[in-house]
């Protein structure tokens, strides 16, 4: 399972590389090494300024959005899931 910060690297190598961009052209064009943007996108960087994730999203067409963090399933939603029901049948 990917932490936060795992996730957000992966979408953000995803759209970097669907634009034809290399890290290097990112980190340049935003002022960080290549190194930063790396780590990022590894999920290895442990604090990141929000002003820089930000910023890397824009420039890649992302949108930050912050929400609820979803609850965890129970046991019976799992294998109602994996039975094909809609939740709550």
């Amino acid at each position: 399972m990917h932490s936060g910060l795992e996730a957000l690297g992966t979408v953000i190598e995803a759209a970097r590389k669907q634009a034809g961009l290399t890290q290097q052209a990112v980190a340049q064009s935003l002022h960080m090494s290549r190194a930063t943007l790396s780590g990022i996108e590894n999920g290895t960087v442990t604090e990141i300024g929000i002003r820089k994730v930000i910023a890397i999203c824009a420039m890649l067409g992302l949108e930050l959005i912050a929400r609820p963090a979803r609850a965890r399933p129970t046991l019976e939603e799992l294998r109602d899931e994996r039975r094909g029901r809609p939740p709550g049948t």
